[in-house]
């Protein structure tokens, strides 16, 4: 349903699954997992697996190993790679770019942190027109109760809640299981 004209393609994103951003983060391996699953599926069925990493001046280095992505995540040569600053992989990137030459209109979204970049990328990708679909056991934050936000967990439950009713003329969000993702056109 995009309304993104003559782009009926699909794309995974894969968000910031630094070692950095997912040290500590529940569920840290089932999520990883999950996300390597969804990689292979992509690769197989020739859908564009589009890697996001961030950098900022603290504690993601551009080249230190907190800005390195998992080792259980390798990514292949050819794969765009999307460096970023800011929460929303669109903003002041090529991510747009790559996904109009590729064709893509639909975004199925991955990796960390729950309450930001991953929900600034879910919004950017929105607002842009795409469809967006949040696979909601592929995607973890890390524990910012000392600050009074709510238990992780609980971010990430409010997280897939909330996007799962997103919608817009000629466009949805959505939120499924990795086990339920499809790669073809939203329905």
């Amino acid at each position: 349903m995009t309304t993104l004209p003559d782009r009926p393609g699909t794309a995974l994103l894969v968000i910031d699954v630094q070692n950095g951003v997912v040290e500590g983060a529940p569920r840290r391996d089932e999520v990883i997992a999950n996300i390597a699953s969804l990689v292979d599926r992509a690769r197989a069925e020739d859908v564009p697996v589009i890697w996001v990493q961030h950098s900022d001046d603290g504690g993601l280095k551009e080249g230190s190993e907190a800005w390195q992505y998992v080792s259980e995540l390798p990514r292949r040569e050819g794969e765009p790679l999307v460096h970023k600053r800011y929460g929303d992989s669109f903003e002041d990137t090529e991510l747009e770019a790559l996904l109009a030459e590729r064709g893509v209109g639909r975004l199925v979204v991955s990796g960390a942190q729950s309450d930001a970049c991953i929900r600034s990328t879910l919004h950017g990708g929105f607002v842009r027109g795409y469809d967006v679909t949040l696979v909601g056991d592929a995607h973890t934050t890390e524990d910012l109760t000392q600050f009074g936000a709510p238990a992780p967990e609980l971010v990430i439950a409010h997280t897939n809640l909330y996007w799962d009713f997103q919608k817009a003329p000629g466009r949805r969000g959505g939120t499924v299981a990795a086990a339920e993702v499809s790669f073809g056109a939203a329905e």
